[in-house]
């Protein structure tokens, strides 16, 4: 592993307004009391990570805390996660910023959004067999 393996480069962020708008339409998102996650398929080799924090979390210098401990998280698992997602974190109102607790919320919360992508996409392709 060299040292440009742990950083977080700009290839692996969600920027526009339209790649955040891909994934929300896709409609495929897991929560738990810490934090939503949204996700779609990218058709990348890589997997990218868009962070939504609203002004009902705190002031900017909060919700920039907040940034910095999901794009920590996101790079510390990142090895683990599947390639070719998109994903949005989101943090549930009343919840701290802490790297190790979104860690966990995220070694959790993958799978589950991973099953209702393939749910979602079985779905589809059955109804697109039905209609031929």
């Amino acid at each position: 592993m060299t040292a440009t393996d742990h950083r977080f480069p700009q290839k692996c962020r969600l920027k526009t307004n339209a790649s955040f708008q891909t994934v929300y339409n896709a409609k495929q998102a897991k929560g738990d009391n810490r934090l939503l996650i949204f996700a779609a398929r990218n058709g990348l080799g890589y997997t990218r990570l868009g962070v939504s924090v609203s002004r009902k979390v705190g002031n900017a210098v909060c919700r920039g805390r907040f940034k910095r401990c999901f794009r920590e998280a996101f790079r510390l698992e990142r090895p683990e996660l599947p390639v070719g997602l998109d994903l949005i974190f989101i943090p549930r109102r009343g919840t701290t910023a802490d790297t190790d607790i979104y860690r966990q919320s995220i070694q959790k919360l993958i799978p589950q959004v991973l099953e209702v992508i393939e749910r979602n996409e079985r779905r589809a392709s059955r109804s697109d067999r039905s209609s031929q």
